[in-house]
């Protein structure tokens, strides 16, 4: 497979992030994710803790496949992720804060 179509993607819309590790986005078969952007607001008054895992297929999120890992979120600010992080079929962005008040978003491109 030579994965020549790629078009670009919303992986997550503005979604809160809970107190538990929860799946955002799944690549879908037959594809490649290609990971470019995270933004992730902090929309309270206190600093928060953020969790962004990068799980394959099968796997359980936590520190063995962790993007963050605990990091502090400081008060009414947002945390900007660039790069470029390869997903295959199945992969998982798993996500988790300390309390509600997080609103994470990603954007990248999806390879067929």
């Amino acid at each position: 497979m030579a994965f020549q179509n790629i078009t670009g993607n919303v992986l997550i819309p503005a979604t809160a992030v809970t107190g538990a590790f929860v799946t955002l986005y799944t690549t879908p078969a037959l594809t490649r994710t290609f990971v470019k952007s995270i933004d992730v607001c902090n929309t309270t008054s206190g600093a928060l803790t953020l969790f962004i895992s990068l799980v394959a297929p099968l796997g359980t999120a936590g520190t063995a496949n962790a993007l963050y890992s605990g990091y502090t979120v400081a008060a009414n600010t947002t945390l900007s992720w660039r790069g470029c992080q390869i997903l295959t079929a199945g992969t998982f962005i798993s996500v988790k804060g300390s309390t509600t008040g997080l609103t994470i978003t990603a954007s990248g491109g999806e390879a067929t």
